[in-house]
């Protein structure tokens, strides 16, 4: 007895070790990953700004599109592992359906995602964050020879890691790491991932201080969205009141969740047939496509992380900005902004583009649910709720598409930096019927079935 209880410890004890050196080495990567993403975000958007005004250097984006979709459809035919969001990787290995090649997964990852986002694709962080920390934990299991349930923890740990440094969302990394990543709350999953996402958000802050030191731009701890209050309602009939706002706009999320779904795998068969230079070619329909877009509105560039920030309030103090890229009514300027971010994000994701789908459905769901604020708006509603009415939607439509609620729930709230938790049972209940509505539309997990590619790649086959 007494051996089986010193070997129990012993494991543990180096299940923790190395979900520290995971969490650091998560730290360190993605932290420097989403540094270099912001300022190509940035240097996207001038270039794009100086290609508007002088639209004879249209021919040379053109160009620049066209190769490098061609270089990125390469690159994942032979690290096919890169190919996507990266979040559907991460949880096959967290499940112990295969394993990653983990250095060449995360460098192909690394350098292919960050192409895209300097020529302006909509293309979030978070996905490849979540692989790379994966990644992260795959190495880790490997140096401790840890058997298959210690491999899956470490995994999903650095999952769960790298999407907490990319949102500095600890309670979000470690929530994602149990019910999406893992889909099991087992509590060596949760241990891990709670010292992994401590570690890694320290060394994200000790990174992010000293990177501020030369550039203020980079705040090493501010919530990701500081553009939102959701503190406006706190007395029992606002609430109430908002309980049955979520309802509504749990309704609205789950059919543009369904909506979405079958965009996605519609696109994904469209465009799975786009067979030539051996399908790297279909790679250049969502490059030409963000350039497209990119002509027409910078909202749309990047991962959504602007768009999203545009249409908040912060609580009805300041008015939303997206109308400011078009001559138009501020309802007809959101609607474009959705219909772009949607069309741009099934793209990216249906073509198998190695940049986050995370974000991009989170500036989707801001889009939809702005246009809900303005019609709550018009219809009596004080101007101090659009920010909670919108953050509903996201949770909502997240749930709807991504199927993992708990984490829908928290990560508004984590996000924004806003925390009353007095509105956690409309959120609950937005992301609830949301979730139960998509299901009776027959919506599976996104990410599950984005993975049975990469399970199965002939897609026939399902997962249990």
């Amino acid at each position: 007895m007494r051996a089986q209880v010193k070997r129990k410890i012993a494991d543990l004890s180096v299940l923790a070790l190395f979900s520290l050196l995971t969490g650091a080495e998560a730290g360190v990567v993605v932290t420097l990953y989403t540094v270099l993403a912001h300022y190509g975000e940035s240097c996207s958007v001038s270039l794009y700004a100086e290609i508007f005004a002088r639209p004879y250097f249209i021919p040379l984006l053109l160009a620049a599109l066209l190769l490098t979709a061609i270089a990125i459809g390469t690159a994942v035919r032979f690290v096919p592992m890169a190919r996507g969001s990266g979040v559907p990787q991460a949880e096959g290995a967290a499940r112990g359906l295969f394993r990653l090649k983990w250095y060449s997964a995360l460098c192909t990852m690394f350098a292919a995602s960050l192409a895209a986002v300097f020529l302006g694709l909509g293309a979030g962080t978070e996905g490849p964050s979540v692989l790379m920390g994966g990644c992260f934990g795959e190495c880790a299991a490997d140096l401790s020879g840890a058997d298959k349930r210690n491999r899956g923890a470490l995994v999903a740990a650095g999952a769960g890691a790298g999407l907490a440094v990319a949102f500095n969302a600890p309670l979000t990394g470690v929530l994602f790491a149990a019910e999406e990543a893992k889909k099991k709350i087992d509590p060596s999953v949760v241990v891990s991932a709670l010292i992994a996402v401590v570690s890694a958000l320290v060394v994200r802050g000790g990174l992010r201080k000293l990177i501020s030191l030369a550039d203020p731009e980079i705040a090493p701890f501010a919530p990701t969205f500081s553009a939102y209050d959701l503190t406006a309602a706190d007395t029992f009939a606002e609430i109430f009141a908002m309980l049955g706002a979520a309802l509504a706009v749990a309704v609205l999320a789950a059919a543009l969740g369904a909506a979405f779904y079958a965009s996605v795998f519609a696109l994904k068969k469209l465009l799975g047939k786009l067979t030539f230079l051996k399908g790297a070619g279909r790679m250049t329909v969502p490059f030409l496509l963000a350039g497209a877009l990119g002509m027409i509105s910078l909202l749309v560039m990047g991962g959504g992380h602007s768009l999203v920030q545009a249409v908040g309030t912060s609580g009805g103090t300041q008015e939303m900005s997206a109308a400011l890229n078009f001559a138009s009514p501020l309802a007809v300027a959101l609607a474009v902004l959705l219909v772009m971010k949607f069309a741009a994000t099934a793209c990216n994701i249906g073509a198998g583009v190695p940049c986050g789908a995370f974000v991009p459905m989170l500036a989707i769901g801001a889009c939809a649910g702005a246009l809900a604020a303005q019609a709550a708006a018009a219809a009596g509603m004080p101007a101090a709720y659009s920010d909670t009415v919108v953050m509903l939607f996201v949770a909502a439509f997240f749930s709807a598409v991504v199927k993992a609620p708990v984490t829908s729930a928290v990560m508004i709230f984590e996000l924004t930096g806003s925390y009353n938790f007095a509105l956690l049972l409309p959120t609950a209940a937005a992301v609830a019927t949301a979730y139960l509505l998509s299901s009776l539309m027959r919506v599976r997990p996104l990410y599950d079935a984005l993975l049975v590619g990469y399970v199965f790649p002939g897609g026939k086959a399902r997962l249990r």
